[in-house]
């Protein structure tokens, strides 16, 4: 793990408990796994298929399981792809995806949760982890801008050409 950029973040796995470590978001995702620098100072690498999500967090201080929603309760106001997650083990989970092709990534997906407020920032879900993704709506579309209101003809104009 090179470089003087990393964050904290916390591992949640399917069958074992959840680990805690920091990551340097430039290349933490490996052709194999997911590399971990755990704060004993050992380097760890997981594979996509036993990891679950990974919370990128502002602290440790944090409980195992992170405590914000997991749906969104309104259509969310940050731009993106609203999409629902459903894992291996069933339970579901909301997010927005950036809508930029460019930066999909091969192993899964970031996105940020219902109320990033919490501890957890990002999330980020292996594509192993997932059994299914549904789009629920496409929020800030270029495409989908209101036309200008036409001026009724009893308006005065206060500053004329």
């Amino acid at each position: 793990m090179s470089g003087s950029t990393v964050k904290k973040v916390l591992v949640r796995r399917f069958d074992r408990e959840s680990l805690v470590g920091f990551v340097n978001p430039q290349n933490y995702l490996q052709p194999v796994g997911i590399e971990l620098l755990r704060p004993d100072g050992t380097i760890s690498l997981l594979t996509y298929e036993e990891v679950k999500t990974v919370y990128f967090v502002k602290d440790f201080d944090v409980a195992e399981e992170p405590s914000g929603p997991r749906v969104f309760n309104t259509r969310p106001k940050i731009g993106g792809l609203w999409v629902r997650l459903r894992f291996r083990d069933r339970e579901i989970m909301e997010g927005v995806l950036l809508n930029d092709l460019l930066r999909l990534d091969v192993y899964g997906f970031t996105l940020v949760p219902p109320d990033p407020s919490f501890t957890q920032q990002r999330v980020f879900v292996p594509r192993a982890a997932v059994d299914e993704c549904q789009v629920l709506g496409v929020v800030g579309s270029p495409l989908t801008r209101r036309k200008a209101k036409p001026v009724p003809k009893e308006q005065i104009e206060l500053f004329e050409k």
